[in-house]
């Protein structure tokens, strides 16, 4: 019997984009309020983990040609990189600089160092968590 799943497909299409947006938003907001790197790329994890359960394996590979191992890979280095920039600039391991930066299309907008490491952290979570279900996802 062939199943008809035309209904969830269409819904899961929806849903993912608020949860992208969401996890977006989360990860954003991270180092002012609430939430942050790890939560962040816990959502953004789980919305693909959505897309992985919704579709096949092979149609979310044609869209999104990401090796994910190799995506927590780079958001380790990218927030140890981040943490160890500091020694270089003779401060405090992990510290942080901001400032008020005039961007185009955007306008005055503060911006931090711990973005740089909290992308790292939601790389790293995002890349393991994914990486974790197709391995549990595999035939034997």
């Amino acid at each position: 019997m062939k199943v008809n799943d035309v209904i969830l497909k269409s819904v899961v299409r929806g849903v993912v984009f608020i949860v992208f947006t969401l996890g977006m938003y989360l990860f954003f907001a991270g180092h002012n309020a609430p939430g942050g790197g790890f939560i962040g790329g816990l959502v953004l994890g789980s919305g693909i983990v959505l897309l992985y359960l919704t579709y096949d394996i092979e149609t979310v590979h044609k869209g999104m040609p990401f090796d994910f191992k190799k995506v927590a890979a780079i958001g380790v280095l990218l927030a140890t990189g981040s943490a160890i920039a500091s020694i270089f600039f003779d401060v405090p391991f992990l510290t942080q600089t901001a400032g008020y930066y005039n961007l185009p299309l955007v306008g005055e907008k503060h911006l931090s160092t711990v973005t740089i490491f909290e992308a790292g952290v939601a790389m790293t979570v995002v890349g393991t968590l994914v990486t974790i279900i197709l391995n549990i996802s595999e035939d034997d």
